[in-house]
């Protein structure tokens, strides 16, 4: 009876030892995940995501004004009540070269005072190095009065260097309510 016994310890421990490699591979994977993330946007182009949320030094540009391009704006929030979050207009034409001015309006609906940070996105990917904000509310965490509502500008230029099939970005914000980040209330 022992020799039964031995080989379901032996089984137990090789099947334990098995669990705890695939949960340290599972740890060193998801620890990996950020840079290998900035890896595969450098290698296809997708472009730098980080540089949406640092204002641009643009040179002055001729504007095409041959070309059209549309940008739309989205907003978006990651949990239900407690802020309203919208751009003014849902899209624009614009032409390359030529600097616009945007707003998205944001209420707090907290119930208290907080501090919001807005994080920014755009589509499709590759189109990022094109995109300059040159003034954006996204650059900065914004402090908020409870049921303060509040008018926030963007300002962009669509560069001319845009390839030329590409006709349409979209600019999308996710408004976030720092003070459930980070603890206060």
């Amino acid at each position: 009876m022992t020799a039964p016994r031995e080989a379901l310890r032996r089984a137990n421990a090789s099947l334990t030892a098995k669990l705890g490699l695939m949960t340290l591979g599972s740890f060193a994977f998801g620890f990996a995940l950020v840079p290998l993330y900035d890896v595969l946007c450098a290698v296809t182009g997708f472009g730098d995501q980080k540089a949406l949320a640092r204002a641009a030094e643009v040179a002055p540009q001729v504007a095409d004004e041959s070309r059209t391009v549309t940008v739309e704006f989205v907003a978006e929030l990651p949990n239900v009540g407690s802020w309203e979050f919208r751009p003014v207009l849902t899209s624009m034409q614009v032409h390359p070269g030529k600097l616009y001015e945007t707003e998205f309006v944001a209420k707090n609906l907290t119930g208290h005072d907080t501090i919001a940070q807005a994080v920014p996105s755009i589509a499709p990917g590759n189109v990022a190095g094109y995109f300059h904000k040159t003034e954006c509310f996204c650059f900065t965490p914004q402090k908020f009065l409870k049921d303060e509502e509040r008018v926030l500008p963007v300002r962009f230029i669509v560069d001319r260097a845009l390839p030329k099939h590409l006709d349409r970005i979209t600019l999308a914000y996710t408004f976030y309510d720092q003070s459930i980040r980070v603890g206060q209330r």
